[in-house]
């Protein structure tokens, strides 16, 4: 799944004035997304097992999402272009 997140989204002015970078509670959001999209709706909450975010996202920034079937849940990598920008594994709680 692509996404952008708009230069005029609420969340980033407070993050962080004058330079702002797209916080990374909104790409997870985006990641849930792409998931309920591709396999339903979770039935219960959901659990971050791992997250690592290894570069930043700037806002009106092409970003993808990829999601592989995990045994407990869902691996899922976001790229922009050929940068990783985050990485982690999700699962029903």
């Amino acid at each position: 799944m692509k996404f952008r997140i708009a230069a005029d989204h609420p969340a980033l002015p407070g993050h962080f004035p004058g330079r702002p970078i797209v916080p990374g509670v909104i790409i997870l959001d985006r990641v849930q997304q792409a998931i309920e999209r591709e396999h339903g709706a979770f039935a219960a909450p959901i659990k971050l097992a791992q997250v690592k975010f290894v570069q930043p996202l700037l806002p009106e920034q092409a970003a993808e999402i990829a999601i592989e079937a995990a045994p407990r849940g869902w691996k899922f990598r976001v790229h922009r272009g050929d940068e990783l920008i985050a990485s982690g594994d999700i699962a029903s709680a």
